[in-house]
């Protein structure tokens, strides 16, 4: 099993174990605001390749690069103006830039999926010490097995793949507890690809334009596109005004459900119906209502406005048909 470090009993021990092993081609998994990060160094080929084979992810799903900072984010991505403003206002911060990938980048090309693109992103907090500290990018999809639900402690992480790392640097919860918004900036052009941390309102009114959305099934040019994603083993019901026998259900604010007697188990995301809150919550709720044995997890209404959209959009994917099902 993994070896645990407690970032804020230990930070310069975590800091160097850490650099250490990245350095040395190996997989550690880090603490960022949004969700916790398998991390591998971003120029070494076979370290990103242990990331697919620890995971079990499709090959054409590529990777964020988290940098320690803008400077070292333009050495691998071609940045506009308009994706230079968005660095600025929301960097380091849960936001993701899927810019032209800079010719000559030493950029694993798996870490890209082969795309003429890379995802970049400053983190907050320790990670970006911890990227500082290595002197390299870190690819760092969320450290769970692909599809799954992501890890927002320590405790996730080791859950589910602890027997396939060495080292699992702890900062307790995540703050935000989903993933970054995903963002295409081309030309003067942005298009959502993922709502995530970073509201789209917050995105329009810093730069005075529209965030075009996807309007049809696409090719996959960031994570977090895949339809079935972020699932449960437990099937998943949204927008639910009834709860049947054997299920758990999850509730947002003080909603009444029909029916909430007979439910297996009960959760709440946020008792005063706070979106950041119901964010920050939502994975560790799926993880509990899966392992409560419910026959599915039925959620209430949730609204669809900031974080909500994010929120929202990570329930669709969870209750979208899978290829097993």
């Amino acid at each position: 099993m993994a070896r645990i470090i407690d970032i804020a009993v230990e930070e310069d021990m975590a800091l160097a174990e850490g650099s250490a092993l990245l350095l040395a081609g190996e997989l550690v998994a880090m603490p960022t605001e949004t969700v916790y990060g398998l991390a591998a160094d971003a120029t070494n080929p076979q370290a990103i390749a242990k990331i697919y084979a620890a995971k079990g992810r499709p090959a054409f799903n590529p990777l964020i690069c988290h940098m320690s900072g803008l400077e070292m984010a333009e050495d691998y991505a071609v940045f506009s103006p308009l994706a230079r403003t968005l660095a600025q206002a929301f960097w380091p911060g849960p936001l993701t830039l899927v810019l032209p990938l800079k010719q000559g980048a030493a950029i694993a090309p798996a870490a890209t999926a082969n795309l003429p693109t890379i995802g970049v992103r400053v983190p907050q907090g320790f990670a970006g010490r911890l990227i500082a500290e290595t002197g390299r990018p870190l690819a760092a999809p969320s450290a769970n097995t692909s599809g799954r639900i992501s890890p927002t402690t320590a405790a996730h992480v080791e859950a589910d793949l602890g027997e396939k790392l060495r080292l699992i640097l702890d900062a307790g919860p995540a703050e935000v507890g989903v993933e970054s918004t995903i963002l295409k900036v081309e030309d003067e052009t942005i298009t959502l690809l993922r709502p995530g941390g970073i509201s789209a309102a917050e995105v329009e009114a810093l730069t005075d334009r529209r965030v075009a959305r996807l309007q049809q099934k696409t090719a996959i040019v960031a994570p977090g596109m895949m339809v079935s994603h972020y699932a449960p083993k437990a099937a998943v019901r949204l927008d639910a005004t009834r709860v049947e026998d054997g299920e758990a259900l999850v509730l947002f604010g003080p909603c009444q459900v029909e029916n909430a007697s007979a439910a297996h188990a009960t959760f709440q995301l946020s008792a005063k119906g706070d979106l950041a809150e119901a964010a920050s919550r939502l994975y560790d709720t799926m993880i509990e209502a899966d392992l409560s044995g419910a026959t599915a997890i039925v959620f209430a209404p949730i609204p669809k406005e900031g974080i909500g959209e994010a929120i929202n959009d990570r329930l669709s994917r969870a209750a979208a048909p899978r290829k097993d099902d």
